[in-house]
């Protein structure tokens, strides 16, 4: 059950609003500094929802011409774990073909939803594709994901805030927590 108090369900917080924003400078100067000699602007797709905030800190740290497009994707729906059956619910507004595609995604857990949009996308024909993910928790990765620029690696703990959910809730919180288990036990 979601108390009221949001924060009296973080069991401990893991990354601050700081460490966040201060990590998303250095990949967005990393992503400015790999394209910067491009002569086509960079497609940027966020997977809504989780991806939203980091979206959009990120893409204010790259400082050159982008265009926005969002996909929503799940292979979660409302559980804590991977049915492995990824849905599309919202597809891309504009055609990717011939252009260079920078995914902005919040997690990579299973890896089933972005391995498989990996190869959606490739059939669409961008120029280029790579994956900008504000996390990496490879201990629950079953398919095999490359991860062009990488926030953070973390543990396999349950991870809430800034993006990050648990049956829709926690996301708007401007840290990353781990969220007590007591929240979410007996709850699949």
């Amino acid at each position: 059950m979601v108390s009221k108090d949001m924060d009296q369900d973080i069991e401990k917080v893991f990354y601050t609003e700081e460490q966040l924003q201060a990590r998303i400078a250095e990949l967005g100067a990393q992503i400015t500094a790999d394209y910067k000699d491009f002569d086509e602007e960079i497609f940027c797709v966020g997977i809504l929802k989780g991806a939203v905030m980091f979206y959009t800190d990120l893409v204010r740290q790259i400082k050159l011409p982008i265009n926005f497009d969002f996909m929503i994707a799940s292979s979660y729906g409302n559980s804590t774990s991977t049915s492995g059956t990824v849905k599309i619910l919202k597809d891309l507004d504009y055609d990717i073909e011939g252009k260079h595609l920078l995914v902005i995604e919040d997690i990579i857990d299973s890896g089933t939803t972005m391995h498989y949009l990996k190869k959606y996308f490739a059939a669409r024909k961008p120029k280029s594709v790579k994956l900008c993910s504000l996390f990496s928790k490879p201990s629950r990765r079953t398919v095999d994901v490359d991860i062009d620029y990488c926030g953070f690696t973390v543990p396999d703990e349950f991870l809430v805030g800034y993006g990050l959910d648990y049956a829709e809730k926690y996301r708007n919180l401007p840290y990353v927590g781990v969220l007590k288990p007591s929240v979410y036990q007996n709850a699949d």
